[in-house]
């Protein structure tokens, strides 16, 4: 198939089908015309960039992904190095929800404060009041 067709069928562009060549995660061949030409393969490392994309990897870590269907396995993560990435991944994960715990336990306490305390009156001023 030609770049136009692997872009329609995996949801893409071309120009995103080029830049993932020039990355090396994508090799197309050449027909006598010039032509990029691709397979089944190419399409399914495409969709494995796409769908680890889609959860948060970088292009870059994609790469032992790719390497491992090239491989001839059947997923992207059968082999060790895609398990290590998986394992980085889930770590920086795990600790941006221990960042965003704290986060939720220190507005629950000041609001729990806010709220003991006993209500005062409270003067709301105008622009035009606060420009005088």
């Amino acid at each position: 198939m030609r770049i136009g067709e692997l872009a329609q069928r995996a949801g893409t562009t071309t120009r995103a089908l080029r830049f993932y060549e020039s990355q090396g995660l994508l090799s197309a061949r050449r027909a006598a015309n010039g032509y990029r030409e691709y397979c089944e393969d190419d399409f399914r490392l495409v969709r494995e960039i796409q769908t680890l994309q889609a959860v948060g990897f970088s292009l870059d870590d994609t790469r032992p992904f790719v390497e491992c269907l090239r491989a001839g396995h059947e997923t992207g993560d059968s082999c060790a190095d895609s398990i290590e990435v998986y394992e980085r991944k889930l770590a920086e994960v795990e600790a941006c929800l221990d960042r965003l715990q704290a986060v939720r336990d220190d507005l629950r306490a000041k609001l729990t404060e806010a709220l003991d305390r006993e209500p005062g009156p409270c003067r709301v001023t105008t622009s035009f009041e606060e420009s005088r």
